[in-house]
């Protein structure tokens, strides 16, 4: 008896311990309705919504202004990366097609007359070539580097546009040359030196002989040797000084000479010739007589002068029968 009144006892515990934990659910339901209605709502967003937002806002969170930075220069570079290498395709798509010549081919060439590649095409040789025969070159030819011809070289034109060294040069034809020329040697000409424009020497000028048409000196004139004038003979008048009878001869120029005078019978006072020049002067000259001889010293001789003629004249009666004359010299 004892033992089942034990046994109802705990039975009775562990219901009461049941209902009262019941009990406390219900309340905590009840107050968690409470507290609902104190809020006014339930958050209802749906759980993966609310990942997705925070995964989102985490990358945001770790993207800044460097980064963006850094992904705008990749892009750059990757596009001058792919302009460089679409010209290098172009680059190659240009690039001159080389091909070798083997033996069978060169022999060929040295035994017939062939013709080798297309005039699109360039016949490159790497090493030294020497040709025996004669070459002809259709076309311009350029050359890179310098130019060593071991004979003579014969061209119908030559065009030099920058500096040119020559030992030795010989022209058989004509030599224009347009700017100026400067030769630091000796200059021998066989022939006629013609210059249109002004001469300027330095130094001396030594030549046998020198034609000019008027000559200007700015300096000293030195003559070392005698002054030989030349030129056509002036024609000549006679004058009353000479007489009856009487003859004039006039040898010279219209620069020196000399008039031999012969009076006749009954000379008088007078000009005994008029000397007429060949080429008239600009102004009236300066005209130098010298008598020759004592006859002429004793005619009291004086000129008349202008720019196209001269006279001789006496002052008083000249001798008769005498033979005398005068010298000249004329300048302007």
């Amino acid at each position: 008896m004892a033992d089942d009144e034990t046994k109802n006892g705990e039975d009775s515990n562990s219901l009461e311990s049941s209902e009262s934990s019941s009990l406390e659910a219900s309340e905590g339901s009840n107050s968690l309705e409470k507290d609902a209605g104190t809020t006014g709502k339930i958050d209802d967003t749906p759980l993966s919504a609310q990942q997705n937002g925070s995964f989102a806002q985490r990358i945001v969170s770790k993207v800044n202004i460097y980064l963006l930075l850094f992904i705008f220069l990749l892009a750059i570079a990757g596009g001058i990366i792919l302009i460089t290498y679409l010209n290098s395709k172009k680059q190659e798509k240009s690039t001159i097609q080389t091909q070798s010549l083997n033996s069978d081919t060169l022999k060929q060439l040295a035994t017939s007359d062939v013709t080798v590649g297309q005039p699109k095409q360039i016949l490159s040789v790497q090493s030294n070539a020497v040709f025996a025969g004669k070459v002809l070159i259709r076309d311009s030819l350029e050359v890179a580097g310098p130019i060593q011809v071991g004979g003579s070289l014969s061209v119908p034109g030559i065009t030099v546009s920058g500096n040119s060294v020559l030992e030795q040069l010989q022209i058989n034809k004509n030599l224009s040359v347009q700017g100026d020329a400067s030769i630091q040697g000796q200059l021998a000409i066989q022939k006629g030196l013609s210059v249109a424009g002004g001469g300027t020497f330095g130094g001396s000028l030594t030549a046998p002989g020198i034609t000019v048409n008027t000559l200007q000196l700015n300096g000293n004139l030195t003559l070392t040797k005698h002054i030989v004038i030349g030129g056509s003979t002036p024609g000549r008048d006679t004058g009353t000084a000479l007489g009856g009878g009487g003859t004039v001869a006039l040898s010279g120029s219209d620069t020196a000479g000399s008039i031999n005078i012969n009076t006749g019978s009954g000379p008088v006072a007078g000009c005994f010739a008029t000397v007429n020049f060949t080429q008239k002067y600009n102004t009236t000259p300066n005209v130098i007589a010298t008598p020759i001889g004592s006859n002429a010293a004793l005619v009291g001789y004086y000129v008349n002068r202008s720019p196209s003629n001269f006279s001789i004249c006496a002052a008083n009666n000249p001798p008769a029968n005498a033979s005398f004359g005068f010298d000249y010299f004329i300048v302007e």
